[in-house]
């Protein structure tokens, strides 16, 4: 069964009482922050409605969700957890988390989505989400997302303190919605550290210090770096915009930062931070 680089083999038999209660308070501040209440959803109306969220989010059809009625049904009878953000007029965010190989002691996040990006909710439904994780004996999350859309590396790496640990070439095939496209899905596997996360904020290279790649991004500009922190590679500001407005570009982009990223993941490094500017920091440090 595949473990996921970077996710620990071995860990503690008991999750320390000082992470859980410092986890839950701080899903709670973030909740009250972004005006909302999390909860689980297991009975049958709240999952139909958990799934018509993620079907408004992903853009597909009612009829063909993410995840259907059955499956959600199924993740939390298993043992998973459905979580859903709320307020007085209706679903915000939902996201799903199910366990991983026994000896990780991690749990995967099969989807995370929140309707703003502008209130907080998001980072509140990742709180809860590591929370649960937590009391649970979970040490670690781990989940994919498309490693071009900056904003979600942003919020994934300089926020909640994951590292990027693997690329994967279109991990998962054409994707029928509104936001992939017709784009391989390629995407970096983010492995996060429950009990003691650290948020990586950056700069970006100093492009005028660093050592210049002469490759050149779709838009003309530098793309990739060295200097003593390692490489740096730059993603474009607004993926889905572009993708939706030229999909060929798009899928030059992808090429671009595939052709970049990958060879550096097989060589041992990681993503280990994301600057607000769109740049990916690429190190080796240890997980």
């Amino acid at each position: 069964m595949h473990v996921p680089s970077g996710v620990p083999r071995a860990a503690p038999a008991t999750v320390p009482p000082f992470a859980e209660t410092g986890a839950t308070e701080t899903a709670l501040r973030a909740a009250n922050r972004a005006g909302v209440r999390i909860r689980l959803a297991g009975d049958v109306p709240t999952v139909e409605a958990v799934s018509r969220f993620l079907a408004g989010v992903w853009q597909t059809p009612e009829t063909q969700p993410p995840f259907g009625t059955d499956a959600l049904r199924a993740f939390a009878h298993a043992g998973g957890a459905v979580h859903y953000a709320a307020d007085g007029d209706g679903i915000l965010a939902a996201s799903v988390l199910i366990f991983c190989a026994p000896a990780s002691r991690a749990v995967y996040s099969m989807i995370a989505a929140a309707r703003t990006s502008d209130r907080g909710v998001g980072f509140a439904l990742k709180q809860a989400q590591r929370g649960w994780a937590l009391e649970q004996g979970a040490t670690t999350m781990v989940w994919t997302f498309d490693p071009l859309v900056s904003r979600n590396a942003h919020f994934n790496l300089a926020k909640l303190g994951a590292r990027g640990t693997e690329y994967t070439v279109d991990f998962f095939g054409q994707i029928a919605d509104g936001v992939n496209g017709a784009d391989e899905t390629d995407r970096l596997t983010a492995v996060w550290p429950l009990e003691h996360p650290r948020p990586a904020r950056l700069t970006g290279p100093d492009l005028h210090t660093a050592d210049l790649d002469p490759r050149r991004a779709p838009d003309g500009e530098p793309f990739l770096a060295h200097d003593a922190t390692g490489h740096w590679c730059r993603v474009p500001t607004d993926i889905v915009a572009t993708r939706r407005e030229d999909g060929r570009l798009g899928a030059q982009w992808r090429a671009a930062v595939r052709d970049a990223l990958a060879p550096l993941f097989a060589e041992g490094f990681a993503a280990t931070g994301f600057s607000r500017s769109g740049w990916y920091r690429l190190s080796r440090e240890s997980a």
